[in-house]
């Protein structure tokens, strides 16, 4: 604090933390703060509540769910944010300002919500929310570019994810302490507090350095954006197919980082079922925060000594091992399906059961930790400098869009199979990305980009045509999927989104070479991601207009849905024969 003297009032002057190195490091661990503090709300606080109010998984892994899914697409809000800047404010401080104001309001706006009654509305308020969270990550981490110095970010990685971990714990195990004094809606006033604490006494006072002047090619500032977002979308595409590494790392971050059940909803419900309290649950949650944010700076520590490689196969198959134990223990007690913790007669939760959940989740806080702090490090090592911001922002969002379908899949699971079988699955899934590990490395012969780019285009064009084709047998067949129906339907969720991204990806790349059938795809691309209303359509119909059948309409809307998918499916066959010698034009 440094003493300054005004019109006779002595007052203490709150410092610009971005003027020294301590500074900056204070400054972004405090901001990411704020953006673990809603993730930590909503996967514990919220998620505890909403099982104590019986709530079911499916419902829960879908509220969850949906509150990750802004960050699978915050590489959208990159071009935005960096032509609609104010130099008063500063470039990337007056987004960070704006965006923690609107994420305390609209936080504020649902106190007088009733749950579970308005769970849909609740759940829309929270995923804008979270849309300026993911907002304000994005200007964070471009203020971290253009502030932090060299000798300055390996450590300042590891003090952002340990922050990040720290607003978890304040979201999730604060106000679940809090709540035991308060009830819980008046928690939202202590969240959307902290976020206010650090807008106050972080950012206000915040002095950005200015910005190199943008090069301006005319025209309105959105035309500005939309060129850039193109830029974004040709950077992206050539990078994440230029070389081995970056395809490996694409597929890599689509795929689930290990197992993540004991990171989502199926720990918090757990631990309601098998009765523990809220004050206990805050216990468990502060406690897995702690050793999350210390062992993230220790992987990343020892990734550095040991090899990236070497030590994130390490923690990625550790991962399993307490989902494992667990799965193991809730078989044997005979915990098999979710029970109501209001029900009459519900089983007797035996003392070892209680115990082997602390065990579990504390293993696997400590295995998580490690992961975290070796991952961001081997996308860097994949990532092509020249386009370092683009492509790293893109593998960010695709890890994100994968914690949202596997929060989404797992609470249907646990309705559908139970505990056991979901952890079994999760367990043995998060083991895939291991054979994406060899991959992850940096070709020396060929750099960031080799002769091979238009073939791995082809390949993915074709591969997801037909699997968007696969949707014509699933969805008329869709019977035999049995309990893991909804299951199947989520992994075609994924590959809608997908597809989307590569038809726009892929008209950027080609332009005028993809012919009339890249045009078209820019605008069945939309339709793809409309595609996720099929689980809505009873619920829509129910609302139309009298005189309109909703029987009628539901079964019209699905044919044209499964028209959405063949024509889609047609476009990714065609793209996927032409020749993509733009790839390797820079």
């Amino acid at each position: 604090m440094i003493p300054a003297k005004t019109k006779g009032t002595s007052f203490m002057r709150i410092p610009n933390l971005l003027a020294s190195k301590n500074g900056r490091l204070a400054a972004f661990f405090l901001l990411y703060v704020t953006e673990g503090i809603p993730l930590g709300f909503a996967a514990t606080a919220v998620a505890t509540r909403l099982r104590r109010l019986d709530v079911g998984p499916a419902e829960i892994g879908a509220f969850v769910g949906s509150f990750y899914l802004p960050w699978a697409f915050k590489w959208a809000f990159g071009p935005v944010i960096d032509v609609f800047a104010s130099d008063w404010l500063g470039r990337r401080r007056g987004w960070i300002l704006i965006t923690q104001v609107l994420m305390a309001l609209t936080l504020l706006s649902t106190v007088m919500l009733d749950l579970p009654q308005q769970l849909g509305l609740f759940t829309m308020i929270l995923l804008v929310h979270n849309t300026f969270g993911a907002m304000q990550d994005v200007a964070i981490d471009a203020l971290a570019c253009s502030t932090l110095q060299d000798d300055e970010r390996g450590l300042a990685n590891g003090m952002m994810f340990a922050g990040a971990n720290v607003g978890m714990m304040v979201g999730g195990s604060g106000v679940m302490f809090l709540s035991g004094y308060t009830g819980f809606q008046p928690t939202f006033f202590f969240v959307a507090a902290c976020i206010l604490a650090v807008t106050a006494f972080v950012v206000l006072p915040m002095k950005e350095a200015p910005s190199p002047v943008r090069e301006w090619v005319g025209g309105s500032k959105l035309a500005q954006a939309g060129r850039e977002m193109r830029i974004f979308a040709i950077d992206s595409f050539r990078s994440f197919l230029g070389s081995p590494g970056a395809f490996g790392g694409l597929l890599f971050a689509l795929l689930p980082a290990g197992a993540m059940s004991l990171g989502l909803a199926l720990q918090s419900n757990l631990a309601v079922e098998l009765g523990m309290n809220d004050d206990e649950v805050a216990l468990l949650g502060l406690w897995s925060s702690i050793l999350g944010a210390a062992f993230c700076v220790i992987g990343g520590y020892w990734s550095d000594r040991w090899g990236r490689r070497r030590t994130l196969f390490i923690y990625l198959a550790l991962m399993s091992v307490p989902v494992f134990y667990l799965m193991n223990e809730l078989s044997r007690y005979g915990w098999i399906m979710p029970v109501n913790s209001n029900a009459e007669n519900r089983p007797q939760v035996p003392a070892a059961l209680l115990t082997a959940l602390w065990i579990a989740t504390l293993a696997y806080a400590v295995f998580q930790g490690l992961m975290y702090g070796a991952r961001s490090a081997i996308m860097m090592d994949v990532t092509n400098p020249a386009v370092a911001a683009t492509q790293f922002t893109a593998y960010m969002a695709l890890m994100n869009l994968s914690i949202s379908y596997s929060a989404s899949w797992q609470g249907i699971a646990i309705e559908a199979w139970g505990y056991p079988t979901t952890m079994m699955v999760d367990g043995v899934f998060g083991l895939a990305c291991l054979l994406i590990l060899p991959w992850l490395r940096r070709a020396k012969d060929a750099g960031f980009a080799d002769q091979l780019g238009p073939k791995r285009a082809r390949r993915m064009a074709t591969a997801l045509g037909l699997l968007c084709m696969a949707w014509l047998p699933a969805s008329l067949f869709s019977d035999v999927f049995g309990a893991a129906k909804p299951i199947a339907g989520t992994l075609f969720t994924v590959i809608f989104i997908a597809s989307a991204l590569f038809l726009l990806a892929g008209r950027a790349v080609l332009g005028r070479a993809g012919g009339q059938a890249a045009r078209l795809g820019v605008w069945v691309a939309p339709l793809l991601i409309l595609m996720h209303t099929r689980y809505y359509l009873n619920a829509i119909a129910s609302g139309l207009p009298a005189g309109i059948d909703p029987g009628q309409f539901v079964v019209a809307a699905q044919t044209a849905m499964l028209g959405v998918a063949m024509l889609a499916a047609a476009l990714l066959i065609f793209l996927g024969r032409r020749p993509w010698k733009e790839m390797l034009t820079q």
